[in-house]
């Protein structure tokens, strides 16, 4: 069912919202921005806090639309039925694919005169901006950028079993018999489809590289798909899950990243997200923990960004204060405040990072030269690349692989290429 809303503004209430007025009028014409998220824990919450603060320096009411829920299945349904009713909020928290998806509704806003006054194009790499862009347009506007492709290790762990921290495959491999031979767990892992699916990304980037990652997970290439590359990710995807220990099934992540914190597990591999638990428990990085690459993906990247789409608004006021939410996001400001309480870093180029660790300095330093060396890429186990059906088969693949020892890497890879085909 198309729906769309057609937008209604007078070129004075235009310039307001893209700084062109007086404070007192944009004060005077502060509308109602209804936000729909699921950032409802601790660090979360406190970076919603400092948004609806500066919303409201703006002479903007903010009305906190919060469905919880960290995978936001529950907030999906619910916005749904809100736009069928032609009643949208002014923005909800959609990634990825979903954002075209949307925009094909044609329910979002094009957001375009603030990016041009904000200068998004600049500051956000290529790759970036046209997952918020629909036939050319913003509609959406990024918070962060998390970083999938890592590893966690333990140094003491890997220095009791005579072992290095692996750069290579190959290098893991030797690492992981000395570790278990020494009586420890290599691999801390939890045996879900998303967490089997994360580790299997890395592992394909590591084995395949950006340009074929590319292709397979974000063109969809049949070929590519179904290469000998695919089957050798698939066989090293075997031969990890040597290395983890019986009790993984169902574990969740943070416990498993646990772990790694108290010793019992060398490694795991998890996005940025993972920092947090180690921020928590008072770890300090190249001390009490290591962040890597995962085996083989230095100098690429793959991203998983926070973003929220704007839906078309019929008030004067409502349009003023939707393009100061957007500006607000994208201020160096919160830029800071959010990815230093979420574990990840700003979406934004060339930020002083003088606050952040050492792992975000890092992470933030190669989201920027993969940028130029076209070694930026999508994380499609995190809703980034393909579509929703896409990804749940491949999800479906992987999982079936974990959990079924006679089925071969050669027959894996038959069922990613004709996931592709959904």
């Amino acid at each position: 069912m198309k729906l769309t809303w057609k937008l209604a503004a007078s070129a004075c209430v235009v310039a307001a919202a893209l700084s062109g007025c007086e404070r007192q009028e944009e004060a005077a014409a502060g509308g109602e921005v209804e936000v729909l998220h699921w950032w409802t824990s601790g660090g979360e919450a406190a970076s919603v806090a400092e948004l609806k603060k500066m919303l409201e320096e703006k002479g903007d009411t903010w009305k906190d639309f919060a469905v919880a829920g960290g995978g936001g299945e529950t907030a999906m349904t619910v916005l749904k039925s809100r736009v069928v009713s032609g009643n949208p909020p002014t923005a909800a928290q959609v990634k990825g694919p979903g954002i075209q998806e949307w925009a094909r509704e044609g329910v979002l806003a094009n957001i375009d005169s603030v990016a041009q006054a904000g200068n998004w194009d600049g500051l956000l790499p290529g790759v970036v901006s046209s997952v918020m862009k629909y036939e050319g347009n913003y509609v959406a506007v990024p918070v962060n950028v998390h970083r999938v492709n890592w590893m966690w290790a333990n140094p003491a762990v890997f220095e009791k079993a005579g072992a290095s921290i692996p750069t290579t495959w190959a290098e893991f491999q030797t690492a992981a018999d000395k570790i278990q031979k020494a009586g420890l767990i290599a691999v801390a892992h939890g045996g879900q489809p998303w967490q089997d699916s994360t580790l299997f990304e890395s592992i394909a980037l590591g084995v395949g590289g950006a340009s074929w990652y590319q292709k397979a997970f974000v063109e969809l290439d049949q070929v590519a798909l179904n290469s000998s590359t695919m089957i050798e990710a698939f066989d090293t995807l075997r031969m990890v899950q040597k290395y983890i220990d019986k009790d993984a099934a169902n574990r969740d992540w943070n416990l498993a990243t646990a772990m790694v914190i108290n010793g019992d597990a060398a490694m795991q591999f998890m996005g940025d997200w993972a920092k947090g638990e180690f921020t928590a428990a008072g770890k300090v990085p190249g001390t009490d923990y290591v962040c890597m690459p995962a085996p083989g993906t230095a100098g690429s990247f793959t991203f998983n960004i926070d973003s929220f789409i704007m839906f078309e608004q019929k008030d004067e006021s409502a349009i003023t204060a939707q393009a100061h939410l957007a500006e607000a996001i994208m201020d160096p400001k919160f830029q800071e405040i959010f990815n230093l309480n979420k574990g990840s870093i700003p979406v934004r180029l060339g930020m002083d990072l003088a606050k952040f660790d050492q792992c975000a300095k890092d992470s933030s330093a190669e989201f920027s030269s993969s940028s130029q060396e076209k070694k930026l890429v999508p994380s499609w186990a995190h809703e980034m690349a393909m579509p929703p059906a896409n990804k749940g088969a491949m999800f479906d693949v992987v999982t079936a692989f974990m959990n079924t020892p006679g089925m071969s890497s050669k027959d894996a890879a038959a069922g990613m290429a004709s996931a592709g085909k959904i």
